[in-house]
């Protein structure tokens, strides 16, 4: 059986091409001429956004199964660069589709990778989000994911394709890039130990509460789904307990091996931020019995270990 990987560069890319790997599969994976790509897999050159060529590399693996992860991911980036999020995250996953549809072979199962952000701004007690809520989205990363989701949709009631939505809520783990919380934080750790800068960790909003989830719990969710998820359904993936950004700075902090202390740095605050999400995930258990099993602490302590190790004196 062989699955692909599209956008296999990525923090997550690497982990999954692994978990697939172990589980037996033959693994196929894409990344941008100037990425790279490591694990158990087999590498192609691909820009999604080059129609032609994402229809080459269907025709040429015919997987069983499309895992699509390329995406401008950030949420702070997508609010610097908003014509970039909406290219890579709905025109490329048009170009997936659309090639998808056409295929050589037409029995592949596609795993669209969305995200929890989808919610956006959800009613008061609303928590834990069903996949049945209603999806506000309060940034841009956030509507570009929601619209993926909506195309996932459409094209699999109007071409009967068989696809599988995913909202994925927070994940992290060792080689994340610095630009998100955890390993923002772990980084800013380890450098204050090595002595490469101030004891001071610069922080953005500590109030808001999202559900952090490792990233290797994470890829077997979606290992998971592409084999025994239902077509045409959404499924959250997350831990299903939110906790504090502050929880998260004090757990690194009382890891550190260094008296460290906080500054509020409003250049860190987003334009928007939604206070609580919290999925539940119910529905992805029932379905194929996943459930998150490394606790957050657990992430908190691998990755910065990682940044221990990654920085040099």
């Amino acid at each position: 059986m062989k699955a692909l990987i599209i956008g296999a560069a990525g923090f997550v890319g690497g982990y999954l091409v692994k978990e697939l790997a172990s589980a037996g599969w033959e693994v196929h994976a894409t990344c941008l001429p100037s990425e790279k790509t490591e694990g158990e897999c087999n590498v192609h050159t691909l820009d999604i956004l080059d129609a032609d060529s994402v229809r080459a590399v269907f025709d040429e693996i015919q997987p069983d199964i499309v895992y699509h992860l390329a995406a401008q991911s950030s949420v702070a980036l997508s609010w610097k660069k908003p014509q970039l999020t909406a290219e890579v995250n709905v025109i490329g996953t048009i170009n997936v589709l659309e090639a998808a549809r056409d295929a050589v072979k037409k029995d592949m199962r596609l795993v669209l990778i969305g995200s929890g952000e989808e919610y956006g701004f959800i009613r008061q007690d609303a928590c834990p989000l069903s996949e049945d809520e209603v999806l506000r989205p309060g940034n841009i990363y956030a509507a570009t994911k929601a619209c993926q989701g909506m195309l996932g949709e459409i094209y699999a009631r109007a071409y009967k394709m068989d696809i599988v939505m995913v909202r994925a809520f927070n994940h992290s783990g060792p080689a994340q890039a610095e630009i998100f919380v955890i390993s923002d934080f772990c980084k800013q750790a380890a450098e204050i130990e090595k002595g490469m800068r101030e004891p001071v960790i610069s922080v953005g909003n500590l109030e808001a509460m999202r559900d952090f989830t490792d990233v290797r719990d994470v890829v077997r969710a979606y290992r998971l789904l592409g084999e025994k998820g239902r077509s045409g359904q959404v499924y959250n993936v997350g831990r299903g307990r939110a906790v504090k950004i502050q929880y998260i700075l004090d757990t690194i902090i009382s890891y550190a091996k260094t008296n460290i202390t906080v500054c509020r740095d409003e250049k860190r605050m987003r334009a928007s931020d939604i206070p609580v999400i919290e999925p539940d995930v119910s529905k992805i258990y029932a379905d194929t019995g996943w459930k998150a099993e490394i606790t957050v602490e657990d992430t908190i302590k691998d990755t910065l270990d990682y940044w221990r190790t990654k920085i040099k004196e």
